[in-house]
């Protein structure tokens, strides 16, 4: 896999060429940033074109729409982003740094697709408000944090452009211990692995390996040539053994008005 062909590729198509994630969000482009607004969902900034000239004027005018409608919003910073001081430029206008991420990308011909659950874990599709229920409730189980906006955009997506989703829960018995989802972006060769989490309890099993290579058998089902995740600590191990490669960083700056 060339990286810097597929870096170059996922940049053009998935960040300068957004798609909105939900079906009440829009993708807006402003000068040389792109951005989505949504009533409900996810607000930010998800691809810039700055050079040292414009990237504070840039930065304020972001902070200067975002405020105006009232929304937290977040900077999506790629670690090949330029100006190569943006991070800086962000932290002085006031955003909040939160932990770095690593953009991982997979072919999916050469993945590794045979991880199953391990016994007494059955993985189910989520089409409905109860499966959405448990997703959400694995969400705040797993991460600690609120899951509305989540549960939300996925009911959504499920309502109104359900061949764009596909999300899964994994449980023991009738409890839910590990769910994660996967958006399909039409017109281009990349699907996002979103979301993925397990209970505490329930880590070290194998159960996220087995939600990937089940996302992964999906999208090659579908006709997708790439997988793509933004990839915490903990799981880029787990991803490197299935055949995703590192290609750069991405750290969310949060900006609260």
């Amino acid at each position: 896999m060339d990286h810097a062909a597929i870096l170059a590729l996922y940049d053009r198509d998935m960040r300068e060429g957004a798609q909105p994630d939900s079906p009440d969000a829009r993708v807006e482009r402003i000068g040389r940033v792109v951005r989505q607004v949504s009533a409900q969902g996810w607000n930010g900034v998800v691809w810039s074109d700055l050079d040292e000239t414009i990237a504070e004027t840039a930065i304020a005018e972001q902070i200067a729409h975002f405020t105006g409608t009232g929304h937290e919003f977040e900077w999506k910073l790629y670690g090949h982003d330029l100006p190569l001081d943006l991070g800086r430029r962000l932290r002085d206008a006031g955003f909040t740094a939160q932990p770095e991420e690593t953009l991982m990308i997979g072919e999916v011909a050469g993945l590794t697709l045979d991880a199953e659950p391990p016994e007494g874990i059955r993985i189910l599709p989520v089409t409905d408000a109860q499966g959405v229920d448990r997703v959400a409730e694995v969400h705040e189980k797993a991460f600690g944090t609120d899951s509305s906006r989540m549960r939300h955009q996925l009911l959504a997506r499920l309502a109104a452009d359900p061949d764009t989703v596909v999300a899964v829960v994994a449980l023991a018995g009738d409890t839910p211990v590990s769910a994660a989802r996967m958006e399909l972006v039409p017109g281009t060769r990349f699907a996002g692995l979103w979301g993925g989490g397990t209970v505490e309890a329930w880590r070290g099993r194998g159960i996220y390996r087995a939600l990937v290579a089940h996302r992964a058998r999906a999208a090659a089902d579908r006709g997708y040539r790439y997988l793509q995740v933004d990839a915490m600590s903990t799981s880029r191990p787990i991803l490197e053994r299935l055949g995703f490669a590192p290609l750069t960083t991405t750290t969310p700056y949060v900006y609260v008005p």
